[in-house]
């Protein structure tokens, strides 16, 4: 861990960027992609590497030297702008920017087993003409993620951040705030009691649905859509109520390290368990009575608490009802390290049904979840991004439900 840290000091500076992202089955090998290699969107990266920003040109890239200091290893990458889409292929052309050249899965960033880890970017900002280069930490284990979340904040799947130096803003909270979308709430829409103390995770969620009702929309979808609704509006709370401090100033280093924290500790709540309670109300509007057909957070066994059992308490606790009726619902936003957590959870329920936003897992760890019993259940919309063979065995949130409903109670 000091070798983390000691990395995190050295390349947290006013001269570099960080650009964070959990690593995708897309940008590893994971599901044998001609798209391997890490995606960054062409804003940023165009900003890191002006000269790509050629649109008249096809694919046009930069070669720079990129260190994955985590896993000791240097290689010359290609940083390349994709657009197809804007040279005679309209339809089916690409236009996105990636990372690439990494020399197959030798590279920690194109490792299958890699796929989920929160991964660093940090670009340092020299002197134009000459060209950046990158300092890379792959999170190898849970423990360093959580270091890292610590100073940044939460990282989510499919979502990515930049992390300024503090002279740009405590903890990026001075970046425009991004073109508004109907859930990011206005000045005047955000209610007083929220300005007073800020609103629970329950709060917002019931604010996203009001937002998101969505009730023509599959479950899949209607939990995504509703996941980016309750981020806007937790960003747009969290501007409101934070940004005036911000812009009056700290009168001491502590003071200011103490707002930090706070706002990175209420950021790692609100994401810790937002996914649960989006569950939650979807199984309610599924017509799924709590306490009849499921029973959130309750005590399997003593210290023993899954997210959800099905049908209830009382009949988990009957060692008359028969176990094949009972089920077990987990639920964490990443999976790569945390999935073994869930082992010990609802003994009498051998097969552990576990419901993650990851983007795609390496075929060897599903292998491994396979056989210690654990089935996963993934939105349809992110199928996709796990290997080819791996996709006809996850199952779909609407799925889930649909096999919920069928059990005898």
């Amino acid at each position: 861990m000091s070798d983390l840290v000691e990395w995190l000091d050295e390349y947290c500076g006013s001269g570099f960027v960080w650009y964070v992202k959990r690593l995708s089955g897309n940008d590893t090998l994971a599901n044998e992609s001609h798209q391997a290699g890490p995606y960054v969107p062409r804003d940023v990266l165009f900003d890191f590497f002006p000269t790509l920003n050629r649109p008249t040109v096809k694919n046009p890239d930069v070669w720079f030297d990129l260190y994955v200091d985590s896993h000791p290893d240097h290689q010359q990458v290609r940083a390349v702008w994709y657009n197809n889409k804007l040279h005679g292929n309209p339809k089916s052309g690409r236009n996105e920017t990636r990372l690439t050249n990494f020399g197959g899965q030798a590279s920690a960033l194109l490792d299958p087993e890699s796929t989920g880890a929160l991964t660093i970017f940090a670009f340092n900002r020299p002197e134009p003409p000459k060209i950046p280069d990158c300092h890379v930490w792959v999170c190898r284990h849970e423990t360093e993620e959580d270091l890292v979340e610590d100073r940044i904040g939460p990282v989510e799947p499919g979502k990515w951040a930049l992390w300024p130096s503090v002279q740009g803003g405590l903890l990026g909270l001075l970046q425009p705030p991004p073109v508004r979308a109907s859930c990011w709430l206005a000045d005047d829409e955000i209610p007083t009691a929220w300005r007073a103390k800020f609103p629970t995770g329950a709060d917002i969620i019931r604010r996203a649905v009001e937002l998101r009702a969505d009730a023509c929309l599959d479950p899949d979808k209607r939990l995504m859509r509703r996941r980016d609704c309750e981020f806007e509006i937790f960003r747009s709370v969290e501007q409101a109520i934070e940004l005036p401090f911000i812009q009056a100033g700290f009168a001491t280093v502590d003071d200011f390290i103490a707002r930090a924290q706070t706002v990175l500790q209420r950021r790692k709540a609100r994401s810790g368990r937002s996914l649960e309670l989006h569950t939650r109300a979807i199984f309610i509007e599924e017509r799924l009575v709590e306490g009849m057909h499921f029973a959130h957070q309750p005590e399997s066994e003593p210290g023993k608490r899954p997210d959800f059992l099905f049908p209830s308490v009382a009949a988990y606790r009957d060692m008359s009802f028969p176990a094949d009726r009972l089920r077990m619902l987990a639920v964490k936003t990443t999976c790569k390290d945390r999935w073994r957590q869930i082992l010990n959870e609802a003994d009498r329920i051998p097969a552990k049904h576990l419901l993650t936003l990851q983007e795609g897992v390496s075929e060897s760890q599903f292998r491994e979840m396979t056989h210690a019993g654990v089935q996963l259940v993934v939105p349809a919309g992110i199928v996709d991004t796990f290997p080819k063979d791996v996709r006809p065995h996850l199952q779909t949130l609407e799925s889930f439900i649909g096999d919920v409903r069928l059990l005898p109670l």
